[in-house]
């Protein structure tokens, strides 16, 4: 383990940044969200949660996907793709990172998805454990150790240091940067920070809720429930849970005529939008009660039952956060498990 002196934290961010790309937590305007490292930027560690996930490093909000070239009856097809050089993530939390687990059994199953994969493996993921959860945070549910993630390589903070260990050998060839900035040791502190956080979490508001009921074999009695109605009443469809979530992979694929031929590309989509997946004979949901059955359904049955029981949430807090009406997969989850378990 080696640990850094944070002051010295910018010389280490940009030796990093020189070998390739170095994306971080910077404050801008009043919210954190990842950006590219440059000399004087507002870093910030210690934010527990970056506003939009880290997601979007491997399946971007927007992104082209080819463009297409017509003369007369001769259509050209222009892949406009790159080779993508060597990046590194640095600052993912726990969560976040359980949260690539569930995108990759989607867009790295069989046919793979080619954008997705050339950035999955151009990736260095350097993790940052949590030392002080907050009240809406509830990873441990899924299984999810804020206190010890994984990644290429591991970073745990305090006040004063930054502790780094090595888990694979993308991580071990990041530390031999790390490495000149500092010294070894800080195991005592760093054990001392992972008891400390898992009593944290231990005594959170959210940490026992009760998943027991949501399995495949009650997927009929769950989507029957009258509780739907009640659940999805305030919602007024705006999508902000599904753009904030590390988890949700819904996209549309669009054609733009420019002056140039015609652009394809792919950008994120909301299932509770009212014009989510529809046809030319009409949608398939009409009522906001369905779309919103259909998201929680999708995160905590529907996924679960392809994927080998994983659940498509990791806890992050940040739809609790941020959705306007305040309803969220844990007042789904309460609702839903305290019908059934009467």
């Amino acid at each position: 383990m080696i640990k850094v002196d944070r002051t010295k934290a910018d010389g280490m961010y940009a030796a990093i940044s020189e070998k390739m790309p170095l994306f971080i937590p910077v404050k801008s305007a009043g919210e954190v969200n990842y950006a590219p490292w440059e000399k004087g930027a507002d870093v910030s560690l210690d934010t527990l949660k970056t506003v939009k996930s880290a997601k979007d490093f491997f399946f971007p909000q927007s992104e082209t996907m080819m463009r297409f070239k017509a003369e007369g009856k001769k259509i050209e097809i222009i892949d406009d793709r790159k080779e993508v050089a060597p990046f590194v993530i640095f600052g993912v939390r726990g969560c976040d990172y359980r949260s690539f687990d569930i995108l990759d059994k989607v867009f790295l199953q069989e046919p793979v998805d080619t954008y997705y994969k050339e950035r999955r493996d151009a990736a260095v993921i350097v993790t940052m454990a949590c030392a002080k959860p907050e009240e809406s945070c509830f990873c441990s549910v899924f299984g999810i150790d804020s206190a010890d993630p994984k990644g290429d390589v591991t970073c745990y903070a305090d006040d004063k240091y930054l502790y780094f260990k090595s888990n694979t050998d993308k991580g071990a060839k990041l530390m031999e940067i790390i490495g000149a900035f500092g010294t070894e040791g800080g195991e005592k502190e760093v054990e001392a920070q992972k008891k400390n956080t898992r009593e944290i979490m231990e005594k959170l508001p959210f940490t026992h809720l009760d998943l027991s009921v949501f399995k495949p074999e009650n997927l009929n009695k769950l989507f029957a429930s009258e509780e739907w109605a009640s659940l999805s009443e305030a919602c007024l469809g705006c999508g902000t849970c599904t753009f904030v979530c590390p988890t949700c992979q819904c996209f549309d694929i669009r054609d733009f005529k420019t002056n140039d031929g015609v652009i394809r590309f792919r950008c994120w989509d909301s299932c509770m939008y009212s014009d989510f997946t529809q046809m030319a004979a009409a949608n398939s949901r009409t009522t906001q009660l369905q779309r919103y059955r259909q998201r929680f359904m999708h995160k905590l049955v529907y996924y679960p039952s392809q994927y080998g029981g994983t659940y498509s949430c990791v806890g992050c807090g940040r739809c609790v956060n941020k959705c306007p009406q305040r309803l969220n997969i844990v007042k789904v989850i309460k609702r839903l498990g305290d019908k059934e378990n009467d």
